[in-house]
């Protein structure tokens, strides 16, 4: 099965000679799972020539705001709106998870609240709790109409969505490696993210998170998608 993936962000140079790049991270996650990976760096307005040039598709995180007027976001809504009307199998991821909202008819905003920074705790629509890596300020403040909440938290009133058939996304990040989370917050810490909550995100590192499991959710989902086609 093949997963495209569309890049919507570069990681930092000194950052991604140590930890990769976004789709070398999903292929981190999702390794083991029987799935070969083309990566689009649509950011660089690099897109697939079809929706059908993979088997199901993945849209990264990004340091950009899906708000933002970037000469890529609007291709990229139409190509999620594509890929959702053609029923291929598609996940958002953080940045992902906001531009697929903005395209479906929801809203995106820079939260006035706290960051979410590091290992933060989610509660699903069936009471269940999962802890998951998270490194954001915006989030998506209206849930467009095809989606149902899946995932909240305390600062992310949507931090997850299903949609009809084909589309899930999370707001956290999954693919983030414990290591590659702290350098991240060591860099931004003070000037991007307020010192006390990076503060706070770097100590809640010390606790285990729930990357394995959802990277099995994923998988769970692109396959039975597939299969139901």
């Amino acid at each position: 099965m093949k997963i495209g993936i569309l890049q919507t962000g570069h990681v930092p140079d000194d950052l991604a000679e140590r930890h990769g790049k976004y789709p070398d991270m999903f292929a981190r996650l999702l390794d083991g799972h029987g799935f070969e990976f083309l990566a689009f760096p649509v950011v660089d307005q690099i897109f697939p020539d079809s929706v059908h040039a993979a088997d199901g598709w993945l849209i990264t995180g990004s340091r950009y705001g899906a708000y933002e007027d970037h000469p890529w976001i609007p291709p990229l809504e139409e190509f999620i709106r594509e890929i959702y009307a053609a029923g291929v199998p598609l996940v958002g991821v953080c940045f992902g998870h906001q531009i697929m909202a903005q395209a479906m008819g929801g809203k995106v905003e820079k939260f006035g609240g706290v960051w979410g920074v590091g290992n933060c705790e989610y509660t699903y629509n069936n009471g269940d709790t999962t802890r998951l890596l998270a490194m954001h300020q915006d989030q998506v403040v209206e849930a467009p109409p095809e989606a149902t909440t899946s995932a909240t938290s305390d600062y992310c009133k949507f931090a997850g969505f299903s949609y009809k058939g084909n589309a899930m996304s999370i707001q956290p990040h999954p693919e983030f490696s414990r290591d590659f989370m702290r350098e991240l917050i060591e860099m931004r810490s003070g000037t991007v993210i307020p010192m006390d909550q990076s503060d706070a995100g770097l100590e809640s590192l010390d606790q285990e998170n729930d990357s394995v499991a959802y990277a099995d959710q994923i998988a769970g989902f692109f396959k039975s998608v597939v299969k139901a086609a």
